[in-house]
């Protein structure tokens, strides 16, 4: 039976109404698929593990066990070393209330001088924030709370998904193999699909890869930087800093700020946060043009607006998770776009390449 070909406005509504209930269905149920690909991507991380395991003649069921093992063991020693780090913090908060509290006096004074505000003023207009901040402090609690608890949901559960998925992978391999390949319309060959499956796990797990580097050194550049300025917690914010800049594009940014609030409550003047904002930008640049590019980028090939507007759109319907798996998720599409003859231009929409101009010239 001949293919029916459809105008081009009719393939577009159909793609875009697809669009559209894909996009509704991440949204209202982000709650299960979120863990799920979390559990997807740590299962292509760890095969390598596993078949460690295996080549050293264990049962398969003992080698995921191990691998799981392994993989809960090191996030522990991560989660411990965290939580040993803001018990120092702790134990400091009672001095930077005091600093802080000095510094809001300086700037009322300043205030008072500059745009004639009074004192009086300023703590009407704090007490009326304040009033305003304790309306709403039950919903910002709720939320906050549900928050935590689905994170902890996430982590109690992943170790589960990842141990049935590593278990049953050959069945859902199978599984994929044998629609696309039994596709009435336009059937897709046994070995493309083998080969596509194994380009995205190839690319997943090296972009995990390059994002382990490139935390790992930015963490030291981050904690060397603020040793050597003498900032307080110097290691503790150097980690965090760097965890938060896994997130494409809003991590490096948002990661400046909690060093900058530290050093201006302990250290005189704005030298030391200054110095802070300059040493972060610095890393920042030697991220953006080495690290990145030789270490994360050159796995995953996707140009620089689809990369901004995918962290947006994820934000936007998952949050910080959908921020973070945006970067993956046009990396597995972009894959499969190019190994699909009818997909390719999408695959070069999403890609950094720029294609040689023959003839006509586009100003």
């Amino acid at each position: 039976m001949d293919e029916m070909k459809l105008p081009f406005y009719a393939k577009s509504t159909l793609i875009l109404l697809g669009l559209y209930i894909l996009t509704l269905i991440i949204f209202y149920g982000q709650s299960i698929i979120i863990p799920f690909v979390f559990a997807i991507i740590l299962t292509i991380l760890l095969s390598p593990v596993k078949e460690f395991f295996e080549r050293r003649k264990l049962p398969s069921l003992l080698a995921i066990a191990l691998t799981v093992l392994c993989a809960i063991l090191i996030v522990s020693l991560i989660f411990y070393f965290i939580a040993s780090q803001l018990a120092q913090f702790s134990e400091a908060l009672p001095l930077f209330k005091q600093k802080l509290f000095q510094l809001l006096v300086e700037f009322q004074s300043w205030l008072e001088a500059t745009f004639k505000i009074t004192s009086a003023k300023q703590v009407t207009y704090l007490k009326q924030a304040g009033n305003n901040f304790f309306q709403n402090g039950g919903a910002m609690v709720g939320t906050a709370l549900s928050a935590l608890t689905g994170v902890l949901v996430i982590f109690a559960i992943l170790p589960v998904y990842v141990f049935v998925l590593l278990l049953y992978k050959p069945l859902f391999v199978n599984f994929f193999i044998q629609v696309f390949e039994n596709d009435g319309s336009k059937p897709v060959s046994s070995n493309k699909v083998a080969d596509i499956l194994s380009s995205i796990k190839l690319v997943i797990h090296s972009y995990l890869v390059g994002l382990l580097i490139e935390a790992s050194i930015i963490a030291v550049l981050n904690s060397v930087g603020l040793l050597i300025l003498g900032i307080d917690y110097a290691i503790l914010l150097g980690v965090l800093g760097a965890i938060l800049n896994v997130i494409p594009y809003v991590g490096g940014l948002i990661a400046i700020t909690l060093p900058v609030i530290i050093a201006f409550a302990t250290k005189d003047g704005l030298v030391y946060p200054l110095a802070v904002i300059g040493v972060y930008l610095l890393i920042q640049f030697i991220d953006n043009n080495i690290i990145v590019p030789k270490v994360v980028a050159s796995k995953v090939k996707i140009n620089a607006v689809i990369s901004i507007l995918a962290v947006l759109i994820g934000g936007a319907l998952c949050g910080v998770s959908g921020m973070f798996l945006s970067i993956p998720g046009v990396a597995i599409l972009k894959v499969i776009f190019d190994k699909i003859d009818s997909l390719r231009p999408w695959g070069n929409l999403l890609g950094d390449e720029l294609p040689e101009q023959k003839g006509r010239k586009f100003n």
